[in-house]
């Protein structure tokens, strides 16, 4: 019986085949694939500029003026004269205390001065007609000594009357207990039938002028002796006759009206080390209050040739130095280590590590490592970068 011809399946061969071209046209393809270019980084050049050197202090918000309202004669209180919480006016009523008894001690000063007036006229007489008399030896000496020194002792009541007269008046003004200053007046710790004594250590009432308030920071001592270093050598210059001075608000808001420096304390408190520096606020509106806690942002000095670079740009080593990517002549990045003491606004201020001139990397910083040939182009300014 003749054996019949076997056929391989088709299906399997074809398979192969398919195989086979595919491989050799991949391995075309990663032939042919171009080799990547250069990374693209986006570069600030640095360039000498003048930059106002500012400070962010902690503060608080004290009154201008602080008046305690206190008596300064004793008695009951008849009256209270003001509404708690208001504005009062220097001069005005805010406490009547009893005046009887010092009324009645006036209109009896007020008679003596007449009486001592009526003896001193008699004195003057006495002495006049003495001293003529003692020169015809019509009396003795002492006659006439006696007449004069009762003359000096007339004279000596009546001045003595009148300061008695000006005290009784004085005293009796001191029962309309007014405020010292204007300003806003707080609650009152006594009310009418109150018994108060002169000076006493409570206050009746407290009046605070908050038109205009303090606002006292306060520095570390070193800080201030390395910005009168810098003042010295001329890296600072004085920003202007007084420092004008900015405040940042509890709520993160900046307070509209800017006010000025006034002085730096000459002490330093031991057991703080920090300085006290205080600023003048208008405040109108009444917007701040005493012993409201603000920053306060404070304008040290000018830097005429200060080098700033984008806080984007600056990035720390493990060891927490500041360090930035600079962009050589032959385009290639080297890590810099630089000294970067404080911001000015959205830049660090660059005190040494670098120099005017040199590119320094902000975008793209996540493409690049030391030694890499990059593309460098123009950063964008942030408000694009923000968009």
């Amino acid at each position: 019986m003749p054996t019949k011809p076997r056929f391989l399946p088709l299906v399997p061969v074809i398979a192969m085949a398919v195989t086979l071209a595919l491989s050799s046209c991949g391995q075309n393809q990663q032939g042919a694939m171009p080799k990547a270019g250069p990374a693209e980084v986006g570069v600030v050049t640095l360039q000498p500029q003048r930059a106002a050197i500012t400070r962010e202090l902690p503060a608080r918000v004290s009154a201008f003026t602080v008046a305690e309202i206190r008596p300064q004669v004793g008695g009951i209180i008849l009256k209270r004269l003001f509404t708690e919480g208001s504005e009062v006016k220097r001069g005005q009523v805010l406490y009547q205390i009893n005046p009887e008894t010092y009324q009645a001690a006036y209109q009896t000063a007020a008679a003596n001065p007449a009486k001592a007036q009526a003896n001193l006229t008699a004195a003057e007489l006495k002495a006049k007609r003495y001293s003529e008399l003692v020169e015809i030896k019509a009396i003795s000496k002492q006659d006439n000594d006696d007449a004069q020194s009762a003359l000096l002792q007339a004279r000596a009541s009546v001045a003595s009357s009148k300061a008695d007269l000006e005290t009784a008046r004085i005293n009796l003004s001191y029962t309309r207990i007014v405020s010292p200053v204007s300003g806003r007046i707080g609650k009152s710790s006594v009310t009418a039938g109150a018994l108060v004594t002169a000076n006493q250590a409570t206050a009746l009432a407290t009046v605070q002028q908050l038109s205009t308030v303090y606002v006292d920071m306060t520095q570390s001592s070193a800080e201030m002796t390395r910005l009168r270093r810098d003042f010295a050598n001329g890296a600072l210059k004085g920003a202007g006759s007084k420092a004008q001075v900015k405040l940042i608000l509890e709520d993160g808001s900046e307070y509209s009206k800017p006010g000025v420096l006034e002085f730096a304390d000459v002490t330093v408190d031991a057991s703080t080390g920090m300085v006290t520096l205080r600023a003048v606020f208008p405040n109108p509106a009444g917007e701040l209050l005493p012993g409201m806690f603000v920053r306060a942002r404070l304008e040290q000095g000018v830097r005429d040739n200060a080098l700033l670079v984008p806080q984007q740009a600056v990035s720390r080593t493990p060891k927490g130095e500041p360090t930035v990517m600079v962009v050589g002549a032959d385009n290639k990045v080297a890590a810099r280590v630089i000294k970067a003491s404080q911001t000015v606004g959205d830049k660090w201020l660059v005190d040494g590590g670098l120099k005017s001139g040199e590119r320094v990397v902000v975008e793209g910083l996540q493409k690049i490592q030391e030694g890499a040939v990059v593309k460098v182009a123009p950063a964008k300014p942030a408000a694009s970068a923000a968009h």
